[in-house]
């Protein structure tokens, strides 16, 4: 029994990892940091006055009477002006996509030299710090109103989002195939074309899908400075106190959002 008993697998639960004093104190720094943040800006963005929810709803109660009470008189326009404005979402995706594929993969660590990654992940930045609507009151200086300068806008934009995902992307791959590539004498192109575009093919896919439904959204925004699409009859309307009008476009901006979701997720599931 004695030796049966030694040789049993021992059932003893394994102490808890330790963590090294540096990783608490580091942890204590950062999450500290973001309470002594949040006290700091309480009074900054005026959180005092967020009881006014609840006491000041005389206005709030009149303005829900017309929301919710839509006014469909004009659908045909809205869903005109709703397809126009997803046209405007689709052409600034693609756009972004040619984009941000070269320079995602020249600020790509693992592909491109350091002299040429720095530069680039700086063009890339500038790209997506600058908002849409800057960017689109530019372009709408230079080819006057309608769609045009949402779809440039939105192409600069994503395409810097879009180029830092992929290069993300293009860093994390699994270094086997290139080097089967280069193993059999391949240039350098044919590392990219055989042994990195389809491993990020799928993911890039799914980054390009998640920022046409951000797109959708951003290209409505786009129509209030006279970028064409819904945007346009949207902010008319605010303008006007038509809240009756304003919930009928919300109701089919949301609509239009939730069947792209819904395709999106779709298409992502049969990729990944």
């Amino acid at each position: 029994m004695t030796a049966a008993a030694s040789t049993a697998p021992s059932t003893a639960i394994p102490a808890p990892p330790r963590r090294s004093l540096g990783d608490v104190l580091f942890d204590l720094f950062l999450w500290g940091g973001i309470a002594v943040l949040l006290l700091i800006s309480f009074g900054a963005v005026d959180m005092a006055n967020i009881t006014r929810l609840i006491t000041d709803h005389e206005k709030t109660n009149a303005f829900l009477k017309d929301f919710l009470h839509p006014d469909f008189t004009d659908w045909k326009l809205y869903l005109e002006q709703m397809w126009l404005t997803l046209q405007i979402a689709l052409w600034g995706t693609f756009l972004a996509v040619i984009l941000a594929v070269p320079l995602g993969l020249a600020a790509a660590r693992n592909i491109a030299p350091v002299w040429l990654v720095f530069p680039v992940r700086r063009v890339l930045d500038v790209l997506r710090s600058v908002p849409d609507l800057v960017m689109g009151t530019l372009f709408l200086v230079a080819v006057g109103l309608g769609p045009l300068p949402g779809v440039l806008a939105i192409a600069l934009n994503t395409g810097g989002v879009l180029g830092k995902l992929f290069s993300e992307a293009a860093e994390s791959i699994d270094k086997g195939p290139v080097e089967g590539v280069r193993a059999t004498g391949g240039a350098r192109l044919h590392e990219i074309m055989w042994g990195v575009i389809p491993q990020v093919a799928p993911l890039w896919t799914s980054f390009a899908l998640y920022r046409f439904e951000s797109n959708s959204r951003s290209a409505t925004v786009l129509g209030l400075i006279g970028a064409g699409g819904i945007g346009k009859i949207l902010f008319d309307n605010l303008q006007g106190f038509n809240t009756a009008r304003v919930s009928a476009i919300a109701i089919v901006i949301v609509a239009a959002v939730f069947l792209i979701d819904t395709l999106s997720q779709m298409i992502r599931k049969r990729l990944l």
